[in-house]
């Protein structure tokens, strides 16, 4: 696992790169050098997420636009033409989405499906030459990581993993405590990311475990990815348990429970779960303490600190922020905030709970 691993360094330094190169003016220069075209997005999956949350950020956008659509249902396709004026010549099937490399109106595909095909439709983006953009959590696996990350480095285009906290300006600023250590040393870590609910029909993705349904996959790279950013540093070990006691869950987890072991003796306490509500991030550190309540709603993110400073930079839309923030790498040539690797080492860790689970045992990563 140790091929997984950054360094705190690392970590923080693209959390704050954008507030660095604003303060420089360096960020302006390269948002003025900007094109004036925006970058057209095709959405791969037209679901909720998709529907609710993307498109309408989508026409917040400054530098990309929603141009094409790829769906499984035909039924679809003249609501969205109709709303979004999508041409014919924009719209897909899952059959021909590899077509896409001969249309210029589109440079990006989203891809929104479930968990168990996203490696599946990033490699066909990659492999017609468009960037992608792969929604949280990243694949199945750490093979299936590392492919999407191979197709995306072989066909030359970027790669960025939709985890729109790390564009969130409070989220941000825990991130940056992380290296600065306003509060002295970090002690404790707990984070949960969950919410209430009854589960979903059997036949529901979110309910088949091959399909990467139940808590873990879905809400708990929330809990891992918000106790990393909040230490900048990678876990040593999880102690994971899963719990299946809801009636509708059989083969997917409805809630889990698992301690990631730090360097430096820190611990992180996470918990996520689909059954059960609770939402928050909290650091407990040598001098006082800061957390997040909530850490990954889709508006409202904010927090305070032990000594009373307020953590509450508004943003107006978070997926309009995180589309903007990878159109920008892309039309400037410069790093994602969020690349592959920081996906693929969440879903390590993913892999490493169901494995303590199950074996019942304490697992070194």
């Amino acid at each position: 696992m140790s091929t997984l691993n950054t360094s705190r360094r690392q970590l923080i330094k693209r959390a704050g790169l954008g507030a660095a190169l604003l303060s420089t003016g360096a960020g302006q220069r390269l948002w003025a050098s900007t094109p004036k075209r925006k970058l057209g997005v095709a959405l791969v999956g037209l679901g909720y997420y998709s529907r609710d949350l993307l498109a309408p950020a989508l026409q917040l956008t400054e530098y990309c636009e929603l141009t094409g659509i790829v769906t499984g249902s035909p039924e679809k396709i003249p609501v969205w033409q109709q709303k979004y004026g999508i041409k014919d010549a924009n719209v897909y099937h899952y059959g021909n989405m590899h077509t896409i490399a001969n249309n210029p109106d589109i440079d990006i595909i989203y891809i929104v499906v479930p968990t168990g095909l996203h490696m599946k439709y990033s490699v066909i983006a990659a492999n017609a030459g468009k960037h992608v953009w792969c929604e949280k959590p990243m694949a199945m696996n750490v093979q299936e990581c590392q492919n999407i990350i191979d197709a995306c480095q072989k066909n030359k285009v970027k790669l960025s993993i939709g985890y729109r906290m790390q564009h969130e300006p409070n989220t941000q600023t825990v991130m940056q405590y992380a290296s600065s250590r306003p509060y002295g040393a970090i002690h404790r870590v707990d984070t949960i990311a969950a919410y209430a609910g009854n589960g979903a029909p059997a036949d529901n993705w979110r309910m088949q475990a091959h399909m990467g349904g139940g808590a873990l996959y879905d809400m708990g790279v929330y809990a891992i990815n918000g106790a990393r950013y909040a230490t900048g540093l990678e876990p040593l070990a999880i102690t994971a348990k899963r719990d299946f006691s809801h009636p509708r869950f059989t083969e997917v987890d409805n809630t889990t429970s698992f301690t990631l072991e730090f360097p430096e003796g820190i611990v992180a306490s996470c918990k996520t779960s689909v059954v059960e509500s609770g939402n928050h991030l909290k650091v407990d550190a040598e001098n006082g303490w800061y957390k997040l309540d909530p850490m990954s709603e889709y508006n409202g993110v904010s927090g305070v600190t032990s000594d009373g400073k307020k953590l509450d930079k508004f943003l107006a839309n978070q997926q309009a922020k995180q589309m903007d923030d990878d159109a920008l790498a892309i039309l400037n040539n410069t790093p994602v905030l969020v690349p592959g690797e920081e996906g693929m080492r969440d879903i390590a860790i993913v892999r490493a709970a169901i494995e303590s689970s199950e074996k019942d045992k304490r697992i070194e990563l």
